[in-house]
């Protein structure tokens, strides 16, 4: 592939930690006095969109298909991940730092992929108790659980970096949580290990999101930088990892491992994978940590739609409907406050 010093190649949007702060600059705001750029939008809409999708593949591979082991599912995703970054590198569609230019197919360098291992390290975990949580639950108290992932974020970004947040900001946090509450109040069917694994994914969840903003402004790599260094640091310890509990044998006894339908799935699965963790850096690193999460809850609507739909779940009662609306609104009101910078 040929090219000059005037090629403009086309290339995937990626997040500049050297211009973030300077947004004003280069970036259209959405609306007069907004906090929030256009791309920043499009990063938060891209990752509603992708998680709704994976969260349902992931339910119809573990549960649907009972597929023996979250972890290998994981492991499938980051080799998938890998694979087509270094595709993309080498042909010149995408950078992995500010600094590449369009003749450049280099990687990254040992340096900065040791720096980056703070974030490998907070991003496995995230996606293990992740992919678990999953299982436990039913989608609609998934969700529902889940949302109370915006508490350990802002909690996590205080201690960190000492963000602080005005009163709107808390009040529409407590709005959602107090949704959360009510909507899953009719569940009595109690699972205490399947509960404790989705409060364990939002605590490592607020952990990830906000060690990739705060990565994500010092070390020079952008969305596709950062994802690239978590895959070739996560990769190796999590095919070991699952060489030693046994999961790369039960794969390999599992019935359905080549029927058409599970291989569909499966690859589905790893594609949005890679999607949804670039949306999730690219979101995080324009916008926010708390945003991210709240984009996680105003997406909540479709999936727990979806869920009843394909996987069933939680009876249908005022109670629900109404504490699901109750954190719609919250989540409203924080996209409101950020839109339009109150």
């Amino acid at each position: 592939m040929m090219s000059s010093s005037n090629d403009h190649r086309t290339s995937l949007p990626v997040s500049d930690p050297q211009q973030r702060g300077g947004a004003a600059a280069g970036e259209q705001r959405m609306f007069k006095g907004s906090t929030m750029t256009s791309r920043g939008a499009y990063a938060a809409v891209s990752y509603m969109s992708c998680a709704v999708m994976l969260v349902l593949f992931n339910k119809a591979a573990l549960s649907s298909y009972s597929f023996p082991s979250a972890n290998v599912i994981t492991l499938f995703q980051i080799i998938c991940s890998c694979s087509f970054l270094y595709v993309l590198r080498r042909w010149k569609v995408i950078s992995f730092s500010s600094g590449d230019n369009d003749n450049s197919t280099g990687l990254v360098n040992l340096q900065t992929v040791i720096q980056t291992s703070p974030l490998a390290l907070t991003y496995l975990l995230y996606m293990l108790a992740t992919m678990e949580s999953v299982r436990g639950v039913n989608v609609p108290m998934y969700t529902t659980l889940r949302r109370t992932t915006v508490v350990f974020t802002m909690f996590v970004e205080f201690i960190l970096v000492g963000q602080k947040y005005s009163r709107s900001v808390i009040g529409s946090v407590a709005l959602i949580v107090f949704g959360a509450f009510v909507a899953g109040s009719r569940d009595l069917s109690f699972d205490a290990y399947g509960y404790s694994i989705v409060f364990l994914s939002n605590i490592t969840t607020a952990i990830y999101l906000a060690t990739i903003s705060r990565i994500g402004k010092t070390s020079g790599l952008n969305s596709f930088g950062l994802m690239w260094c978590n895959g070739i640091l996560c990769g190796p310890v999590l095919l070991f990892w699952t060489f030693i509990r046994g999961d790369l044998r039960m794969t390999v006894d599992f019935p359905y491992l080549f029927t058409p339908g599970f291989l569909v799935v499966l690859l589905l699965s790893c594609m949005l994978a890679f999607l949804l963790n670039y949306s999730i850096f690219l979101n995080t690193t324009l916008n926010s940590a708390v945003t991210q999460t709240i984009c996680g809850n105003l997406k909540d609507l479709f999936t727990i739609t979806l869920g009843w739909m394909f996987f069933g779940g939680l009876p249908f009662d005022l109670l629900n409907v109404i504490g699901q609306i109750l954190g719609f609104v919250g989540s409203g009101l924080y996209a409101y406050f950020k839109l339009f910078g109150k």
